[in-house]
């Protein structure tokens, strides 16, 4: 659980704690043991490294929702706002130009709301 507020912020974990069901409990632990306890913590990349590899993931997949919120964690992981840019570059070239244009939309409106454009 510390991993997690540390990546993803005390308000976005208190929100999902908030909002977790007795249907949707199981998950919420499933991810905080799997992701945050274990590959998360695991020493064989930085977090900013990982948070390059999310991003890239999220805008392959087409994960806006996740993409957005891994944008606001990897600026927590210390990437730079034209680090997030080159990112997005690169995953235009591979995963095509839609992917990349719907990057900077999403990228945008995030660091906007978090006053860095």
């Amino acid at each position: 659980m510390t991993v997690r507020r540390e990546v993803l912020s005390d308000a976005h974990v208190d929100r999902a704690i908030a909002g977790t069901s007795g249907f949707t409990a199981d998950f919420q632990d499933y991810i905080t043991r799997n992701a945050w306890g274990d590959i998360w913590s695991r020493p064989g990349l930085s977090r900013r490294e990982r948070s390059v590899a999310v991003l890239t993931a999220m805008l392959a997949l087409g994960h806006h929702g996740e993409f957005k919120m891994h944008v606001a964690a990897a600026r927590r992981n210390g990437l730079t706002v034209d680090e997030i840019k080159e990112v997005i570059l690169q995953a235009g070239l591979y995963c095509g130009v839609p992917v990349a244009n719907e990057g900077f939309r999403l990228a945008s409106e995030v660091l906007e709301g978090l006053g860095e454009l």
